[in-house]
């Protein structure tokens, strides 16, 4: 059996200051003005000089998720149509058989997307690609190869798959009987 004991708090009722003293002490933060750090720049600019050297003071920082998408740095095919005989002359594209043939990844860009129009013939390899920006270039005699595979969609659970099948059967088991009844 458990033994319940009184707690000190029911003991002090009455006794005004409950064994801490003077009334000031034993307030909690209010007494030294929060905890931690707090109040340091953020009223009335006080003790600011000693905190503007750590430049991750204010604002959030620490943990980030590991499930992230990778991050993407997206080009337009509009922008890739100007500068096609600039990046040829930079080296960083080639023009071959008519074509220009380019990697995203030699210029810093990693996304295909689809604004503006296709008047060149383009080769492109790129790890991704909107299907609009690929139909595009496509279209103007071009190809997109596309590095990275995208994710298959989940398909319907088989559990959801079988219920619909015993309604079928019920529906024809009563069309059944029905015919039946009738001869």
């Amino acid at each position: 059996m458990t033994v319940h004991t009184r707690k000190k708090n029911t003991r002090l009722r009455g006794s005004k200051t409950h064994g801490w003293g003077a009334m000031k002490k034993h307030r909690g933060a209010g007494n030294r003005g929060g905890r931690g750090m707090a109040g340091t720049g953020k009223r009335g600019d006080q003790m600011k000089p000693l905190i503007w050297k750590d430049r991750q003071y204010f604002g959030k920082w620490g943990f980030t998720s590991k499930s992230r998408a990778p991050e993407t740095e997206p080009i337009n095919i509009k922008t890739i149509e100007d500068r096609a005989d600039t990046l040829v002359k930079k080296g960083l594209a080639r023009f071959e058989n008519g074509a220009y043939i380019i990697n995203l990844k030699d210029i810093g860009y990693n996304k295909l997307l689809s604004t503006g129009r296709v008047t060149k013939k383009l080769m492109i390899t790129t790890d991704f690609a909107t299907d609009e920006a690929a139909d595009k270039v496509k279209k103007a005699g071009g190809e997109v190869t596309v590095l990275v595979a995208k994710k298959p969609r989940k398909e319907k659970p088989a559990a959801q798959a079988k219920k619909k099948e015993p309604a079928k059967k019920l529906a024809k088991e009563t069309a059944e009987s029905a015919e039946a009844a009738e001869e």
